[in-house]
């Protein structure tokens, strides 16, 4: 059972871009795909006219609707889920879903969520730090000869994949229930992060190790507001009983 998906609810983030071509191309292909919601995060300086022109005019009302903002936490904090993308695999920064995978949840997801997709620079991707904010991550399979992707295409693939999903979708069936900002989720695991150290059970040489799985455990459940109210309120305890335990 699938739900058509609610694209005024998804936005595509891109962190970084270094092309202003490639802005305005991503906002012509999310256009095609019925999604209007563009952020750019960490570089505002982009030639208007090189990104109009390879956005065409059909798609000027996405350039001039697109956020800049300073940093991916800011970016990313009033989105329920996130999408990461890369092209780089490695324990540390999977497990990895294929598009159109992705693009099921997110169209169930996109019912009752603000959901992000999240796409590093052109040259380097994101890196472990920007995906650890993310709830999936999606690669696309290429050939082994040349796995690099024009960031636009990339764009386009997984915007494509949910376009078809939606375009099979044959019920309004029951969707997630509302899930915790990313904002929340991260106040949670700085809580955790926190409570952690101070039992000494995180390694303070490598203290993200472990949180990479929390985070991973956390992402699977799908927390809502009132569990990281819940979880929090039991850290808060927790920390107490830490610091004020009889000697």
């Amino acid at each position: 059972m699938l739900s058509a998906a609610k694209t005024k609810n998804i936005s595509i983030v891109l962190y970084k871009p270094k092309y202003a071509g490639n802005v305005g191309s991503i906002a012509r292909a999310a256009k095609n795909m019925g999604i209007n919601n563009v952020t750019v995060v960490g570089n505002a300086d982009f030639d208007r006219e090189e990104m109009q022109q390879r956005s065409t005019h059909l798609a000027a009302d996405v350039l001039d609707s697109i956020q800049y903002l300073v940093s991916l936490e800011e970016a990313l904090g009033g989105f329920n889920y996130v999408v990461g993308t890369t092209a780089r695999l490695g324990k540390a920064r999977g497990p990895f879903i294929a598009p159109r995978a992705a693009a099921r949840d997110i169209a169930d997801i996109s019912q009752k969520n603000k959901v992000a997709l999240l796409f590093g620079p052109e040259d380097t991707g994101l890196a472990n730090e920007e995906l650890r904010l993310c709830h999936a991550v999606v690669t696309i399979p290429t050939s082994r000869e040349f796995t690099s992707l024009n960031l636009s295409h990339a764009v386009m693939i997984l915007c494509y994949e949910i376009f078809i999903a939606s375009s099979a979708a044959t019920t309004s069936a029951a969707a997630t229930p509302k899930l915790a900002l990313s904002s929340e989720l991260e106040g949670m695991y700085g809580q955790i992060k926190t409570l952690l150290a101070d039992i000494e059970f995180l390694n303070p040489e490598n203290p993200d190790y472990w949180m990479m799985h929390l985070r991973r455990f956390f992402a699977r459940s799908g927390l809502l507001s009132r569990e990281v109210k819940i979880i929090r309120g039991i850290c808060r305890q927790l920390e107490w009983s830490v610091h004020h335990k009889k000697p």
